[in-house]
């Protein structure tokens, strides 16, 4: 990554201040970058920061959460949620380090974060100093760019800098360390300007015309095409244009987990969700596909399986605006490096329009076998026992697909994602890549602050909701009207499931002894109950949708229930199983 005299800047100033200490530089710099709200935690080394946010009144809203990874993952979902980076502080040390499952965790989703940590003085560093730590060493490889602020007046370049590499090209969390003698520190003339370019770093490709025609002839020339559309799509923007290359071509379109909102969920071309829980028919057929578009995604393992066996008849074009992905997993016939609605905006006119009935018809063959086998069965159940699923399906008809839906990790998430039926882009934060229990209460809490016309449902299980459980106090401090859906099964769920089906159900250390989370919920301020017949559950949930402050439903689902379908791991798509 460039050095600081290398960027290339605005030509006029946003700001023009004389004679500021570091730490009034640091607000000030936010304040030019429109930074109205921070996530965050204080500490000694970062206290100087805060006495300037003190003295700078009502102009930035922060929002103290109980813990610094509340508050990284708050600031993802508002990130997410509002495109804007979401803006971190953390002190030195203990408090630093509690961001990095944070930062791991923006990285791999492509989320645009400015965490600013404090640090010891400079001439402590290296000394091993009370709450010393070499946060950059330890946060360079989950970060777009860490840099180590020592002198005050390098404080407004490195800010500039760091908005523009988090928000371009491919999102990304950027870490700045600041000593307490740099925040301390007196800045003669202070001056805001905002960085346009870097030397050596280029994050918008320039869309190669040549590629363009190839991956159309291939399209125009395809009996079994199939679009994959990833997170990539909502990042750029692309939905309209990806709806319209669709409509014209009559390919059919399945989307990655981070994809779901990318393509309306009722679309006559929509198949489902891709990869190890995902839908039945677009998993069989990827390896039936003789041309894949796969448009801003990764091609995850949870989504490929065996990769040797992955897509085996198909000639891959590969749209991504980061060229380290391309080939990275999944060899491509056309590697398309360019920004997803950019290309699909060239690839529009040179595609013909076509459609292909009989081979859409074949995944509406596969799709009746898993509603007869496994969703009819789960959102219409016999059992006794509430089922995941059915609280998921009846959420979803209550709410008409209107709400952000934040889920946290494991069989729930998976559940949500099968059962809601999203009708809106943009409509759901889930921790993906990296599958970070206690994601969800924290960003369900940033998810509202970026959305107050909206709804926020959560759907946590009871594993992640304890790792996160403190947050439900900044709920309550803010009166942030989030709904939370605890579906409670008494098991880490998803571990259960894996030793249930190849460890022999050698439950090991995966049955939980919970508390009780009603009163729990209470003490913390907030309206709770909890229901586990069927017969209570549409009234539970529609009290829950109606109140107008945070709320929390345990429900009591069936205590070893699965996700199907299922890609075992290690195998082949084509070899998904509908149940055990």
């Amino acid at each position: 990554m460039a050095t600081l005299t290398q960027t290339i800047k605005e030509k006029t100033a946003v700001v023009n201040h004389e004679n500021v200490s570091g730490s009034e530089a640091v607000v000030q710099s936010l304040l030019a970058e429109g930074v109205d709200l921070i996530f965050g935690y204080p500490g000694g080394a970062i206290m100087p920061v805060y006495d300037a946010l003190y003295q700078n009144g009502k102009k930035i809203n922060h929002i103290l959460t109980r813990h610094e990874q509340g508050a990284i993952h708050a600031a993802e979902a508002f990130a997410k949620i509002s495109g804007k980076p979401g803006v971190v502080f953390a002190t030195s040390g203990p408090g630093a380090t509690n961001l990095v499952t944070g930062l791991s965790n923006a990285k791999i989703d492509s989320t645009p974060l400015v965490c600013v940590t404090g640090q010891v003085t400079s001439n402590l560093l290296g000394f091993d100093a009370f709450q010393e730590t070499d946060m950059i060493g330890i946060s360079m490889p989950v970060t777009k760019w860490a840099y180590q602020i020592t002198k005050a007046e390098d404080i407004p370049e490195a800010f500039a800098k760091a908005f523009y590499i988090a928000s371009s090209g491919r999102p990304g969390p950027v870490l700045l360390d600041i000593t307490k003698d740099a925040l301390l520190q007196t800045i003669e003339s202070f001056k805001y300007e905002k960085v346009r370019r870097i030397s050596g770093y280029y994050p918008y490709p320039k869309t190669d015309m040549e590629k363009i025609r190839e991956a159309a002839n291939l399209i125009n020339n395809a009996k079994k095409p199939l679009i994959l559309a990833g997170q990539g799509i909502t990042i750029s923007g692309a939905e309209k244009e990806l709806e319209a290359f669709a409509n014209k071509t009559g390919i059919p379109v399945a989307s990655t987990l981070f994809g779901l909102t990318a393509f309306p969920s009722k679309h006559p071309l929509f198949v489902g969700m891709l990869g190890m829980h995902g839908n039945y028919a677009p998993n069989i057929k990827t390896n039936e596909a003789d041309i894949i578009i796969a448009i801003g995604m990764r091609f995850d393992d949870r989504v490929t399986g065996d990769t040797s066996k992955y897509a085996i008849k198909a000639q891959v074009i590969h749209i991504d605006i980061d060229a380290a992905e391309i080939d990275k997993n999944i060899k491509t016939k056309v590697a398309i490096v360019s920004d997803a609605k950019k290309a699909l905006e060239k690839l529009y006119s040179l595609v013909e329009k076509n459609n292909y009935e009989d081979w859409l018809n074949e995944f509406k063959e596969l799709a009746k076998t898993e509603i007869d086998v496994i969703i009819s069965p789960n959102i219409h159940p016999q059992s006794e026992s509430l089922k995941m699923a059915e609280v998921v399906h009846l959420v979803s008809e209550l709410t008409k697909g209107d709400p952000i839906i934040v889920t946290d990790v494991g069989q729930h998430q998976m559940m949500a994602a099968r059962y809601y039926k999203f009708m809106k882009p943009n409509s759901i934060i889930t921790s993906g890549g990296l599958g970070t229990m206690g994601f969800g209460l924290p960003a369900a809490i940033g998810a509202k602050f970026a959305s107050k016309n909206r709804d926020v449902i959560l759907f946590v299980g009871d594993g992640g909701f304890q790792m996160t459980i403190q947050e439900l106090a900044t709920a309550w401090h803010y009166k942030i009207p989030i709904k939370i859906v605890l579906l409670n099964n008494n098991f880490l769920g998803m571990v259960r499931q894996w030793q249930q089906l190849f460890f022999d159900k050698r439950y090991a250390c995966t049955t939980m002894h919970n508390p009780d989370f009603v009163k729990i919920a209470e003490g913390f301020g907030l309206k709770a109950a909890k229901v586990d017949e069927r017969k209570d559950l549409k009234n539970a949930l529609s009290e829950m949708l109606a109140s107008d402050t945070a709320y929390l439903l345990v429900v009591e689902v069936e205590k070893e229930g699965n996700v199907f379908p299922m890609v075992p791991s290690g195998a082949a798509v084509s070899d998904m199983i509908l149940k055990p």
